[in-house]
């Protein structure tokens, strides 16, 4: 056995009898949680600003992009709750339903970025491999009826978080980031086909996307200077995106399966303490793509820079051409 923290012990919120010292997280989760809510609110501020009253013609990936917006920030107006929480060890002060719409909106959050952006990589991969037959599969009103249904898919999977979610008070008052003692066997299996379904599928659908692009990219065309330069600048943004995905999402997943798979089984306590470690560690990562994800649609396109940077010509000379205003585009 290890040593009982005086803060958190396992058989608190687990079946298992091992009692983990998790008292950095109630340091490491409040910290990375208000840096993400400052630092996320103020981008995601900007990025709907620009979304909503600067760009004209809103374009597939400019609806995917307002929609990943209002999902991110719908989540960050959620963390100061959570800041709260950690700050004062797990003891949470509110109801039980606010619980519930917490945990709710993390993971609602997470498979909606997770979503949008693969439909952000294969409308990219459309336009790149396939110009002159995405004229004809690519519309606004496509991109409308298929951010309906991401959001549809998003609430019927994640409904059954509110299920799960629930607080218990054994010395003090715990909101579950999974679920009761008798519910955790039946939480692993809901989240092992959440895991999958809304992460590895689409995950490899977003690799598979990339690299055929990169394979595009990199084939020999006319152009000279100029079309090499847009290639390398194509290739850059390709490995950014890619490189942010597995960043914020890859290690929260492993992590967390892991977690989960030793807490069902059962292993030492020391490689359950590990395994705890690394998911905590991992949790503020997932939660930092809200801040990433209007970083990387600054880093898209010149357009985006373009509708923040310049403001309109209220007036122009006979002898001038006003330039216009384009759409934004990833």
């Amino acid at each position: 056995m290890m040593a009982v923290s005086n803060k958190t012990t396992l058989n608190q919120s687990s079946p298992y009898k091992c009692q983990l010292d998790e008292n950095f997280k109630y340091i490491l989760l409040p910290t990375s949680y208000g840096l993400v809510f400052v630092i996320g609110l103020v981008l995601n501020i900007m990025a709907m600003y620009v979304i909503v009253f600067r760009t004209k013609h809103w374009k597939p990936s400019t609806i995917y992009m307002f929609n990943l917006t209002v999902s991110d920030t719908l989540y960050i107006l959620t963390l100061p709750f959570l800041v709260y929480y950690y700050a004062d060890a797990s003891d949470w002060p509110f109801s039980e339903p606010l619980c519930k719409i917490i945990r709710f909106l993390f993971y609602a959050n997470l498979y909606t970025s997770i979503l949008f952006l693969s439909c952000i990589s294969i409308h990219r991969f459309l336009g790149v491999c396939y110009p002159m037959q995405s004229l004809q599969w690519v519309s606004t009103l496509r991109a409308r009826l298929i951010s309906v249904g991401v959001w549809v898919t998003i609430m019927s999977f994640q409904s059954p978080i509110l299920y799960f979610s629930r607080t218990t008070t054994s010395g003090q008052k715990v909101c579950y980031d999974t679920t009761s003692i008798e519910l955790f066997n039946d939480f692993l299996v809901y989240s092992s086909i959440i895991s999958v379904v809304l992460f590895c599928i689409p995950f490899m659908v977003v690799v598979v996307c990339y690299c055929l692009m990169v394979k595009k990219l990199l084939e020999p065309s006319a152009g000279g200077a100029s079309s090499l330069k847009s290639k390398q600048k194509s290739i850059k943004m390709i490995i950014i995106v890619l490189g942010a995905f597995m960043i914020c999402f890859l290690p929260f997943h492993l992590t967390r399966t892991l977690y989960y798979m030793f807490r069902y089984m059962d292993v030492s306590c020391t490689a359950l303490q590990g395994a705890s470690i690394a998911y905590k560690v991992t949790k503020p990562l997932a939660s930092a793509n809200s801040c990433l994800d209007p970083i990387l649609y600054f880093l898209a396109g010149q357009s985006f820079r373009k509708n923040f940077t310049t403001r309109k010509r209220k007036s122009c000379s006979p002898n001038v051409i006003c330039e216009k205003t384009s759409s934004t585009q990833l």
